[in-house]
């Protein structure tokens, strides 16, 4: 095996027994990408020398003796995380030459760890997409196969995982954009616990249910992320100051006695007969572990995407106000006057998809009609969140689908919004929740291509998350299995 083909977890092994070194293991990555990226198209911006430079600095601590769990280990970022000094566009013609002049939260805490950081992911427009192509800089393409989509909006930073092009990754998922990709491309995704990871320098798309996650091969790297990520961080308002557990722990401890939860809802609207053979499967695994499942409803998840796609945009509209053509970022070169200015600079810089939810969401908390949309969708976030917590009570964890079907073609639904939205009909009721949800390998379609299972806590509950994932894991051989490109 190549390096760039190990997880985090055995690569930070064979660091800590002088097996390899940091610069070997970027080198192998940043090879990886100069053999793939042309095709897959995972990233949007790679900054090699300054990766070899980080990686030999972080030979030098761990020859110290200073090193951490993660020291010299490859990582991508999404491009809608702010890493000073370096461009980050938010996959946005109107952010092309943006660079931010401080660092994320999530990226001093990376830099402080000692994790080398290749470059940014490519991924939605300003994460507002479930395929990774509405990007400006072009859509990704599934590694398992190039004729697909990846998923979004994090399809980069999935794609760059499953093809090796990176060892680890950050997403993040404001209605399934860590979870549906990571299903999409083999690997396993989490969204934690809304205000468990800090959002401080993440570029908005939608405030209240933006939440910044991990991307890797395996449970134990997810593990291994949310220990260096989680944490209260005074800088973001919506930080929940409380102490997290080392989810490393969570890894080898037995399920058995544990119930799962299988909402009817969910389980109604399957239709794809691969997507039920899997979850089948699925339980079938977990029974075998010793785990029972209970039925359970949650009767307002019918209303859940309607009541997302007020608030999302309308949350959106806002965010995107700040983009006008004057402070930073793209301005139209031809224009009549200042109010000209700000009307062909958005309409130039924005794409399709983003105009198209900016206009919704500006409608949705327009006079006359903020009570008529964007307070009942409220309305029915908070029913929402009550189902899901009267179900917890009933069991530890739900299981259900990630996406209604597998990867789809690229371009199949881009004349469909409606079509494209219901791909997140399985996952956007965790955000509007806020609650941690993991998607994991669980097994493939007829064609070959990666389906993944995906399973939600309650809040603050990542760790059973981790829990669940590792078991199945150890009993299954879907997350070892690699695209051949």
């Amino acid at each position: 095996m190549a390096l760039y083909e190990y997880t985090a977890g055995r690569l930070a092994e064979m660091l800590r027994t002088k097996e390899t070194s940091s610069v070997e293991i970027t080198r192998s990555v940043l090879e990886r990408i100069d053999a793939v990226e042309e095709k897959l198209r995972c990233y949007v911006t790679v900054s090699p020398e300054e990766a070899v430079k980080m990686a030999e600095e972080a030979d030098r601590r761990l020859a110290a003796g200073d090193g951490k769990p993660l020291t010299g280990i490859p990582i991508a970022i999404k491009d809608n995380m702010c890493w000073k000094g370096h461009r980050t566009t938010c996959a946005s013609k109107i952010l092309h030459n943006f660079h931010p002049p401080y660092d994320s939260t999530v990226v001093r805490l990376l830099k402080e760890e000692g994790i080398v950081i290749l470059g940014s992911a490519n991924m939605d427009e300003f994460a507002m997409g479930s395929s990774t192509e509405t990007s400006h800089w072009g859509p990704t393409r599934n590694p398992w196969n190039v004729e697909m989509i990846p998923g979004g909006s994090s399809g980069g930073s999935a794609a760059a995982v499953a093809a090796g092009e990176a060892v680890v990754t950050l997403g993040s998922d404001t209605g399934g954009s860590i979870r549906l990709p990571a299903a999409f491309c083999g690997v396993s995704g989490m969204k934690p616990t809304y205000g468990a990871v800090s959002r401080y320098g993440l570029v908005a798309y939608a405030s209240s249910l933006d939440q910044i996650g991990p991307i890797a091969r395996d449970a134990r790297d997810i593990a291994l992320l949310l220990n260096i990520i989680c944490g209260h961080d005074p800088k973001d308002s919506t930080s929940v100051p409380r102490d997290y557990p080392n989810f490393s722990n969570s890894l080898d401890k037995p399920v058995k006695g544990m119930k799962i939860g299988l909402p009817r809802e969910f389980f109604d609207k399957l239709e794809d007969p691969d997507v039920n053979r899997v979850m089948k499967d699925a339980r079938q695994i977990y029974r075998s572990l010793g785990v029972s499942f209970v039925d359970l409803s949650l009767p307002h998840l019918d209303y859940a995407l309607a009541a997302y796609y007020i608030i999302a945009p309308s949350e959106a509209s806002s965010n995107l106000a700040r983009y006008d053509g004057v402070k930073y970022g793209f301005r139209a070169e031809n224009f009549d006057g200042m109010i000209d200015m700000y009307c062909r600079s958005r309409a130039e810089g924005f794409g399709a998809e983003v105009k198209r939810r900016i206009m919704l969401g500006t409608y949705a908390l327009s006079s006359g009609y903020y009570d008529a949309y964007y307070l009942k969708a409220a309305k029915i976030r908070t029913l929402i969140t009550n189902d899901f917590r009267k179900a917890f009570e009933e069991c530890d964890a739900i299981l259900c689908p990630t996406a209604p079907s597998p990867p789809f073609r690229i371009g199949e639904k881009m004349d469909d919004p409606i079509q494209m939205y219901l791909t997140d009909v399985f996952t956007i009721p965790v955000n509007m929740a806020g609650l941690p949800g993991m998607a994991i390998p669980g097994g493939f379609s007829s064609d070959g291509l990666p389906i993944g299972i995906q399973l939600v806590a309650s809040h603050f509950e990542e760790a059973r998350l981790v829990q669940l994932s590792s078991a199945f894991q150890k009993e299954t051989d879907h997350h070892l299995k690699r695209p051949s490109l």
